[in-house]
């Protein structure tokens, strides 16, 4: 088997380098409060592309910070009952992509919801105001403010609160409402699935956002990490606050979120991955505590997984 990372028998057990910071739960649970305090507003406005078997609208809520978050809406019509759901979630610095691939789900009977994250490609509103450099990335947006202004803290809010939104419809089934997304998606779909606890089901591939320390550690602080070396280069060029950084960022991992996920999981991942390193994905994996199980592409990197769009949808159905 080609390598570029650990054996997968040590990929199976490894549980992460990056630190997590010791008030971890506090702050989550402080962040939570401020999601659920938030007056969300919601607006559907519908979407001028129609198709028959579905309703496409632009939803919009205000999130945490006082930013209009959008996100496209497709409603299946003519489905008997409440029925399941899902939330989506796309990769870094794109957006909610087009209508047309929300489609699939609708003609199943699923209501779809796909995310623009703030500041991002889509719709959504960035409020910004954060102390230190915002250049090249958001990872990086806030590390040198408080905690509570991490720019990735609220767009996981932003994936959890969209959720709730989403399960609070009356045609929805909230017992059956999954979540979805690659790469950055993939992390989203992840944190989601831990901050919603009523969350039935996440597949998430290739997932960014996992074990900060483990891609420094490995000189892969490049592409999508890029911007963890534009920070020290400008902001700390020799280390000295290396450790503290790492903590920072621990807020913000999503290997420290996974142990409060209770819904089934279904995770892609291809082990020639150098973009998102096969172990900082495992390190997520491993600790989720609930049924779940992997599916492995051994000669892939971080890249779309055949056929593992196919066996999402096979995963949601059984909801």
């Amino acid at each position: 088997m080609p390598l570029v990372d650990m054996p997968l028998e040590q990929l199976l057990t490894y549980e992460g380098r990056n630190p997590r910071p010791a008030n971890f739960e506090a702050y989550w649970e402080q962040a939570l409060q401020e999601m659920r305090n938030t007056d969300a507003r919601v607006e559907l406005v519908r979407s001028e592309f129609q198709v028959p078997f579905a309703e496409c609208f632009h939803l919009y809520f205000t999130g945490t910070g006082g930013a209009r978050i959008h996100a496209k809406l497709v409603k299946p019509k003519h489905v008997a009952g409440r029925h399941p759901a899902v939330v989506q979630f796309h990769g870094y610095a794109h957006h909610s992509d087009d209508w047309a691939d929300k489609l699939i789900y609708a003609s199943l009977g699923f209501t779809i919801a796909t995310l623009d994250c703030r500041g991002q490609g889509g719709l959504s509103e960035d409020v910004g105001g954060v102390k230190g450099t915002t250049h090249k990335g958001h990872l990086i947006r806030g590390l040198d403010d408080a905690p509570e202004r991490l720019l990735f803290r609220q767009i996981y809010l932003d994936a959890a609160q969209l959720a709730g939104i989403v399960m609070d419809m009356p045609e929805v089934d909230t017992a059956r409402v999954g979540a979805i997304g690659g790469s950055q998606g993939g992390g989203l779909a992840l944190a989601c699935a831990a901050l919603e606890p009523r969350i039935n089901r996440a597949a998430p591939s290739v997932p960014f956002l996992c074990d900060y320390k483990r891609v420094w550690e490995m000189d892969l602080a490049r592409d999508a990490y890029e911007e963890l070396r534009t920070f020290f280069r400008h902001r700390d060029p020799q280390h000295l606050r290396e450790d503290e950084i790492f903590e920072r960022l621990g807020y913000i991992d999503v290997q420290h979120l996974a142990d409060r996920i209770s819904g089934k999981v279904m995770m892609g991942v291809g082990l020639l991955d150098t973009v998102c390193p096969p172990s900082t994905q495992f390190a997520a994996y491993n600790r989720i505590r609930c049924e779940k199980k992997l599916e492995i592409y051994p000669d892939f990197i971080h890249e779309r997984l055949p056929g593992f769009e196919d066996k999402t949808i096979q995963f949601l159905l059984e909801m």
